[in-house]
């Protein structure tokens, strides 16, 4: 009975090892395969993969085998392969392919395009089998039957769907800008809800184009399609969005303004237009948009704002360039003071009344009228609570200004604490954390700058930290006196007394030579010649910053401000580019080293397609 068992056992072993056996055969078969494959030594590896194949014909062991047998050059065997496996799946393109580049690889070209061109041949009304087939193409590196399979697509799909987009897109790979811009225009011509796709795609193109070849091309052919398809808004649309990237507002004035007409309705578009030139400090073509919504009467939806934000942009102009008379600062005034005359001290003017107090305090050195009218709007009824803050902040800058502090500082935190959780909120403990520095109450501005790191507002974070760190560097006992006398300068900028702020700096540099603080003086004596428009005065003073304090972390700032007056004030290309790759390669780890990069390459005039 025993003797029987142990029969019994040995049996069922043997039998589950002999189960078992092929099993592992098999996978020991794909390791030695994959082994010899990988080592290139095909013509062992094949031997295997057909066996493989035979047992289990999966894509992966077909291949695998396919590829064997085409480097090792056994085109006959490989062709027999093909076609059986295009008989089990008559419907797979991407067979028929595998059946052309074995024809290719043999060097039988006509066997080749003739089983390319049948794969074409057998697109359906099948976007994806399309899009498929075309990028298996590009796979192969095949661009031109890539846009044959697309042209075919177009032709079965009709008027569903053009391949503008994918066929454009090859073209680009190609180089073929021309007919690049031709597919996506054509886009627009199959359905004008493309346009905003279209300019995305072209975004990088255009932005690249350092000899503006193509944005060239391309405003040639809008020209064109104007002439040809005059209803279609698009294309002017499209024109009207080439000159704004390339800051030619002037002529995109021009083709907004006859479309606007040409529309018989308020379209806005002028207005909009408007709005991106003051943010490009295009004043003239900005006075030129409002004048025209002006010019259109009261009945114009956009005439209020318009006369509002032209005076807001006079402001800016005269303002920005500080090269400006009091009697041009008399003139702005008068202007505010008309346009608040006309609509009346509303919720809907509050802004342009803050504008005429500020311009009151700050530059006419009138804080009484300032500090009146600002009272008023924060005693204002039916002001939403937001606008009644921002009055408020205002308010405190003046008082601030006239050499108030703890009323300002009361205000700061009337708006903190009702928007605690609000930009403005982050705004107002920022300026009164910077109030507290300015008194010299380092320790205290250090625990609220602290919280402002992290900020919602990525510029309120960064002033945080800017000033945390001038704090954190110079603010210890041994050292103090040069911040609080460097802090008493920045309150003096503040109030637009900046003769007298560049004495108190001198003072420092005077009695304290080897002050932590020397190279943010420099870096303050730049921003203030940046302020008259002395910029060869502030390139001297970045110059020394960099010649003398490299390693301190105001560094990267000064290079990048070296690079960019350089590129633009100086319009001195072969210095800016010098200053940005110097910027690249001693700072990797700056804030501006993504941009400088960006703007080296185009200088050196990379190109990008």
């Amino acid at each position: 009975m025993l003797r029987k068992k142990v029969s019994l056992i040995l049996i069922l072993f043997l039998s589950i090892g002999a189960f078992q056996l092929p099993a592992q055969g098999l996978k020991t078969d794909e390791k030695v395969a994959r082994l010899l494959f990988e080592r290139g030594e095909f013509d062992k590896a094949v031997v295997y993969y057909e066996k493989l194949f035979s047992d289990n014909p999966t894509e992966e062991f077909y291949l695998s085998y396919y590829s064997c047998l085409i480097r090792i050059k056994e085109f006959k065997t490989c062709e027999k392969l093909v076609k059986k496996q295009i008989k089990r799946q008559p419907d797979n393109l991407k067979l028929i392919l595998d059946l052309g580049l074995c024809y290719k690889a043999a060097g039988d070209k006509e066997k080749s395009d003739k089983e390319f061109n049948k794969a074409i041949d057998k697109i359906g009304q099948n976007q994806q089998m399309v899009i498929g087939l075309a990028k298996n193409f590009m796979g192969l590196k095949m661009p031109e039957m890539a846009i044959k399979t697309y042209m075919k697509g177009r032709s079965i799909m009709g008027a569903n769907y053009p391949f503008c987009f994918e066929i454009a897109e090859v073209y680009n790979n190609m180089g073929d800008t021309k007919n690049m811009i031709a597919e996506y225009l054509e886009a627009i011509n199959f359905n004008e809800a493309y346009t905003s796709q279209v300019q995305n795609a072209l975004q990088t193109e255009i932005g690249e184009d350092t000899k503006g070849e193509k944005t060239d091309l391309l405003k040639g052919e809008l020209l064109k399609k104007i002439q040809q398809y005059p209803s279609k808004v698009s294309y002017i649309e499209m024109l009207i969005w080439l000159f704004v990237q390339h800051k030619n507002f002037d002529a995109a004035y021009d083709q907004t303004k006859a479309l606007d007409k040409r529309l018989g309705a308020n379209t806005g578009r002028v207005y909009n237009l408007a709005t991106l030139c003051v943010a490009n400090n295009d004043f003239e073509t900005a006075s030129k948009c409002y004048q025209y919504e002006i010019d259109k009467g009261r009945d114009n939806d956009y005439y209020q704002t318009a006369r509002m934000e032209y005076v807001k942009a006079m402001n800016k102009r005269l303002l920005m360039n500080n090269s400006y008379t009091r009697n041009d600062l008399l003139q702005l005034r008068a202007t505010y003071l008309r346009i608040i005359d006309e609509f009346g001290t509303n919720p809907g003017t509050v802004d342009l009344v803050n504008g005429l107090a500020h311009l009151y305090a700050f530059y006419l050195h009138m804080p009484d009228s300032a500090i009146l009218i600002l009272n008023k709007v924060v005693g204002m009824s039916g002001l939403e609570q937001h606008s009644i803050a921002e009055a408020k902040l205002e308010l405190a800058d003046v008082l601030l200004f006239t050499g108030e502090l703890w009323e300002p500082s009361l205000l700061y935190s009337q708006v903190e604490k009702s928007f605690k959780h609000d930009v403005i909120g982050q705004e107002a403990k920022f300026r009164n954390a910077k109030l507290s520095y300015y008194q010299g109450d380092f320790e205290w501005a250090q625990g609220q700058l602290t919280v402002l790191k992290a900020a919602t507002s990525k510029l309120i974070a960064n002033d945080a930290l800017d000033l945390s760190l001038l704090i954190l560097e110079n603010a210890d006992d041994s050292i103090a006196v040069p911040l609080h006398i460097f802090s008493r300068a920045d309150l003096l900028m503040f109030q637009n007394q900046d003769s007298l702020a560049m004495l108190t700096l001198d003072s420092i540099s005077s009695l304290f030579p080897q002050t932590t603080l020397n190279d943010d003086i420099l870096f303050r004596k730049y921003k203030v010649a940046m302020k008259y428009n002395k910029f060869s005065e502030a390139k001297d003073q970045l110059n020394k910053l960099l010649s003398k304090y490299s390693d301190d972390i105001l560094a990267d700032d000064a290079l990048f401000s070296l690079a960019e007056l350089e590129h633009y004030r100086f319009r001195n290309i072969e210095e800016a580019k010098k200053s940005y790759e110097k910027l690249i390669i001693d700072y990797p780890g700056s804030i501006y080293t993504v941009e400088s990069r960006k703007r080296f390459r185009q200088l050196r005039g990379d190109k990008f397609n």
